[in-house]
């Protein structure tokens, strides 16, 4: 697979785009956008533990939503994994791979 999960350098971590897949199985774990997102930021939460970093260090989001009209949904959920000072970020809706609600990737920096 022409895939990475995240890539560390210089102290910076990018994480590519993550979603509410079941990371056994690859298949879409359904449910609301509530539900995708906080499973979507989970699977973001490993990555940055794997490679040592937290939220804490999260320094930039893009958040893609199927639709738009769940931002509200989104942000409620979203907002459980911040606190403090929140890291930049940009929501935009796309067309995503099937039938996915949100997908979120992010750039951390260890200080």
């Amino acid at each position: 697979m022409s895939y990475s999960a995240g890539v560390q350098i210089d102290g910076w971590l990018f994480i590519s785009g993550q979603s509410s897949l079941n990371l056994r199985t690859d298949e879409v774990v359904r449910g609301s956008i509530e539900d995708e997102t906080r499973l979507t930021l989970s699977h973001i939460g490993k990555v940055l533990e794997a490679a040592g970093y937290s939220f804490e260090d999260v320094v930039k989001r893009t958040c893609h939503l199927a639709d738009i009209r769940d931002f509200d949904g989104f942000d409620r959920a979203y907002s459980e994994f911040f606190f403090g000072i929140r890291p930049a970020r940009t929501t935009v809706q796309s067309v995503l791979w099937n039938g996915i609600k949100v997908e979120i990737d992010a750039i951390a920096r260890r200080a």
